[in-house]
């Protein structure tokens, strides 16, 4: 079985995490991961990028510590790391997606 690397909770830097959301597809993903329970396959997003240039930034997200990805099948799923950012960083999440300034009036569901 195939398997992404993933840094533990407690190796999660907030610069890093800081510069993973600083990118606005990147809030996107998180922004759309944080509304729902379950994860979703990177297909399930509807980026104005290329294939490639998606996966790049699903990896700069995973690689932060932001989002964890599994294999299930030839599938990749993506879920938010919300228990773990909030355990590490309390209120940072919430905040800079609510700060995010895409006319979204709900809150996100963290």
């Amino acid at each position: 079985m195939r398997t992404l690397p993933h840094p533990a909770t407690e190796a999660v830097r907030l610069d890093t995490v800081l510069t993973a959301l600083a990118d606005p597809l990147r809030r996107r993903i998180a922004r759309q991961l944080s509304e729902g329970d379950a994860a979703q396959a990177c297909g399930a997003f509807d980026l104005p990028v290329t294939k490639s240039t998606s996966t790049h930034h699903f990896r700069v997200l995973r690689e932060a510590g932001v989002i964890t990805q599994h294999y299930r099948g030839n599938k990749i799923l993506n879920r938010l790391r919300a228990d773990d950012l909030e355990d590490r960083f309390p209120g940072l999440l919430r905040a800079i997606l609510l700060a995010d300034g895409t006319n979204r009036h709900d809150p996100p569901q963290l």
